[in-house]
């Protein structure tokens, strides 16, 4: 329940920490409406702990207080954004950072990447191209991995049930390691290393650093480090082996390999995507495949269009981007589980939201699981309802909030491409039902995941 709390306020002191000592920290919220500090040193922390979450606390207080509102973390004031019109006012899409790597490279204590405009714009670039060619050049590897998984549950008598939530960790823990790493990975073995490590390193991220309680227990401190020092590691004897050397693979990292960035970067940048990519892909297959599930008819649908698509014949990229209603399935499934549900920036300068000034060094919260089921934006926001993707001013507003179109995080584009093939696979061959009775609690944290396994079966078609 702490989780989400401590990582806000860890990436408030981590993005803003020389600031603290720099500018004396004021109880003048700028007029704008919201809540005044719990306590003198935690500010409102408490008040998040007893939400359960950042994104409840968040919910709470745009009800309560509007769409631009402020609260403290410590000592330093914080505003959140709730509407899709103030975020439009504080969005720049001419910014490079984007917001979900901010965090973890705070989170992280990485350094490397601020840089020039210039040198932002490269670094963009090369993620995109990252992305782009190790989705072209891997395909074949991703297809293979998908019907491995159709093998397994095809295997299974139709009253089984299936750990989906364990199952797509570990398909997305195979994909994107090879994906972006390379052959290494093609050893389950070095997969299950990599998986163990990674899972440590995010289970910590987050946690423990503003009350010190990381600090202070020193088994956990100990194996946090450990994990991270074993990532970096893997990490550099990849970058290491794969430098200067004209591979027939090419996976994410050799795009940041033959840039112009120094090793640091390369290390933080892969680091970063590696992180990010596992967990992201990981939910968005599982809350996919939990919503269609419970939507028997969207399920038919995205059926009879993979099925109009590719009939008997193979998938292949090019028809992959035929399928329009599945990526209506995957925004509409980012946008109800609230995948990403909190994104920040530091105002760099001082600014205006409608008639409120944003003071300069101030810790700006894009409040996006608020954002994603404002029922102004989003009629019947708790429906799973993909046709509405079918009106392109939804999909622009969609796109405006980073999770479609070109601003879109390359960690979230990556994982829709994984996504729509394993769909493919799975339902050209099975029906995907869900468990009778089964009620599946949501957990806020950086990436939004189900608070226990979420059970599914399956039968065949033919």
């Amino acid at each position: 329940m702490l989780d989400f709390a401590i990582f806000a306020v860890t990436f408030l002191l981590a993005l803003v920490g020389a600031v603290l000592y720099l500018y004396p920290a004021s109880r003048q919220a700028a007029g704008i409406p919201g809540i005044t500090p719990t306590e003198e040193k935690d500010g409102n922390l408490p008040d998040i702990v007893n939400s359960g979450s950042l994104h409840e606390f968040l919910v709470n207080l745009h009800e309560r207080y509007g769409p631009v509102v402020s609260f403290w973390f410590g000592g330093r004031l914080v505003v959140s954004l709730g509407t899709v019109d103030v975020l439009k006012q504080h969005i720049n899409p001419n910014k490079t950072l984007d917001p979900f790597e901010t965090m973890l490279k705070s989170l992280l204590r990485y350094q490397s990447g601020g840089g020039s405009v210039s040198e932002s714009h490269l670094r963009k670039k090369l993620y995109e191209n990252g992305v782009t060619n190790s989705l072209k050049s891997n395909f074949a590897l991703l297809l293979k991995l998908s019907e491995e998984l159709l093998d397994k549950w095809l295997s299974y008598p139709e009253s089984q049930h299936v750990p989906l939530s364990q199952h797509m960790l570990g398909f997305a823990m195979k994909s994107v390691t090879q994906m972006v790493m390379g052959s290494t990975f093609e050893d389950d073995q070095e997969v299950v290393c990599f998986q163990k490590n990674h899972g440590t390193v995010w289970s910590e991220i987050g946690k423990g650093f503003l009350d010190g309680s990381l600090d202070k227990n020193t088994t956990r401190k100990k194996q946090y480090e450990d994990a991270l020092m074993q990532l970096e590691s893997i990490l550099r004897n990849i970058i290491k082996e794969r430098k200067g050397r004209n591979l027939s693979q090419h996976v994410f990292i050799d795009s940041l390999v033959q840039g112009n960035l120094n090793d640091q970067q390369i290390l933080e940048d892969s680091m970063i995507f590696s992180l990010a990519s596992c967990i992201i892909t990981a939910k968005l297959c599982t809350w996919a495949i939990c919503f269609l599930t419970t939507s028997e008819e969207v399920q038919k649908k995205l059926y009879e269009e993979i099925d109009q698509v590719f009939g008997n014949g193979p998938i292949t990229p090019e028809k992959i981007e035929q399928l329009r209603y599945c990526r209506h399935v995957l925004c509409e499934t980012v946008r109800t589980a609230k995948l990403t549900p909190v994104s920040a920036r530091l105002q760099d300068i001082e600014g205006k939201i409608d008639h409120f000034i944003i003071p300069r060094e101030t810790l700006v919260l894009y409040a996006l699981g608020v954002v994603l089921q404002d029922p102004n934006t989003w009629p019947s926001p708790h429906r799973f309802d993909p046709d509405r993707f079918d009106d392109e001013l939804v999909m622009k507003t969609f796109s405006s909030l980073g999770f479609s179109g070109t601003q879109e995080c390359p960690e979230l584009r990556f994982a829709y491409m994984v996504t729509t093939v394993l769909l493919s696979v799975l339902l050209k061959r099975l029906h995907l039902l869900s468990v009778e009775g089964q009620v599946i609690e949501t957990k806020y944290e950086l990436v939004t995941s189900s608070r226990e396994e979420a059970w599914i079966t399956v039968s065949k078609r033919y």
